[in-house]
């Protein structure tokens, strides 16, 4: 009576202690192939998760800042030739009944600031004077860092405040008393320096002065160049389509109004571009780990010769022996694949404190690159475990 046995089933418990032989004693190669894997996984990660970070930091500062804000800005006439604003479109803003708070800034074409008159009039450090109304860091949302802003009386003196980046340029980053700068022909004392003006970039590097004082002093015209308009919320569209004529009702076509939040969607929207590419340099990447891995597994098969025969004849089937090489590749590459989504995530949790971000970490970007690598490993292990289970015994023994 012949007696046939069924060929043995491997538990999932011998399967990976069996599958992990070959990472265990070939720690060195192992870890380099999944370094490949890794790098992939993180820069795919550390992508999709700054830019979830950036995209929650940019709506944090667009919901502090307000999306109400419009500005109101000298246009052009047929010629070319930029046409200025009415000195009463301030006030003709403000009767609009949704408008809430209207300050504007007034360019002073003919004057240069410099930290002091031995500095050659061509190092203008591409710094910009400009008039002010009084409670313009109210309505841009930033806020004065040192000293104060101008009041009632400083305003009609020479004094002056300078824009975040001005501040840097002049070599101040603090105020005191006694402290000026040149403009012009005259010194202005520095009363304090602002911080930055999100909505309105133009304010950082500006010196800013009183109406009075820059017309008293300066010879200014008194004509605003920039009028910026905090309007209702639910209201902003009718502001923004009845702006132009109120500033300057005999020539609306000469008048430019823009709103300043739309500066910040379209700035995440060249970011989001941005990753695009940096994706499809982490998947280049993981290519290049799976390619990695796929030649440590062929490697490892014509190392192992001789334990791939032992085992075919101990009774391991063609099976055993194609799910054993198979489940290597996909635990190396899951090991890579883990490593990076720790790295990635380290990356960006790093970064977005740095930036006083919210830290935030889609799922389908570690679990995507998990998968990858799941699949990275499947694919790359294929043709070596295929290749380990079509070994005859005999031959893969007479290399023992």
């Amino acid at each position: 009576m012949t007696t046939t046995l069924a060929p043995g089933r491997l538990r999932p418990s011998d399967l990976a202690r069996i599958s992990s032989v070959g990472l265990r004693t070939r720690r060195l190669r192992a870890a380099l192939s999944a370094l490949g894997i890794a790098i992939g996984v993180a820069s795919i990660v550390a992508v999709l998760g700054l830019s979830a970070s950036s995209q929650a930091g940019l709506l944090a500062q667009i919901d502090k800042l307000g999306t109400n804000m419009l500005t109101v800005t000298t246009g052009k006439d047929i010629s070319g030739a930029e046409v200025a604003l009415p000195k009463t479109a301030p006030s003709m803003i403000s009767r609009i009944g949704p408008v809430e708070e209207v300050e504007s800034t007034g360019e002073v074409t003919t004057a240069d600031a410099y930290r002091s008159p031995l500095i050659p009039d061509v190092n203008t450090n591409a710094l910009t004077v400009q008039a002010t109304s009084l409670k313009l860091p109210q309505t841009l949302r930033t806020e004065v860092v040192k000293g104060k802003f101008l009041d009632q009386a400083t305003a009609q003196e020479p004094t002056v405040v300078l824009g975040w980046i001005a501040a840097q340029r002049l070599g101040m980053n603090r105020v005191y008393t006694g402290q000026r700068i040149w403009v012009t022909d005259q010194w202005f004392y520095v009363v304090g320096i602002l911080g930055p003006a999100t909505l309105a970039p133009e304010i950082d590097d500006s010196v800013l002065i009183g109406y009075p004082a820059a017309e008293k002093y300066l010879g200014f015209a008194g004509h605003p160049s920039t009028i910026y308009v905090r309007s209702a919320t639910d209201q902003v569209q009718d502001v923004h389509s009845v702006l132009a004529a109120t500033a300057n009702p005999q020539n609306p076509s000469q008048v430019t109004v823009g709103n300043p939040s739309d500066a910040l969607v379209v700035r995440a929207a060249a970011q989001s571009a941005l990753n695009g590419l940096f994706l499809g340099l982490g998947a280049v990447a993981l290519l290049v780990g799976g390619v990695g891995v796929a030649n440590t597994m062929v490697i490892s098969v014509l190392e192992r010769r001789g334990e791939i025969g032992l085992r075919r004849a101990l009774g391991a089937t063609r099976g055993h022996i194609r799910i054993q090489f198979l489940m290597e590749a996909i635990l190396l590459a899951v090991l890579g694949g883990a490593a990076g989504v720790g790295c990635g995530a380290l990356a960006t949790v790093v970064y977005a404190l740095s930036k006083n971000w919210a830290v935030v970490i889609p799922p389908e970007a570690w679990i995507g690159g998990v998968l990858a690598a799941v699949a990275i490993g499947v694919i790359a292990g294929l043709i070596p475990a295929l290749r380990a289970a079509r070994m005859p015994p005999t031959e893969a023994l007479r290399t023992v």
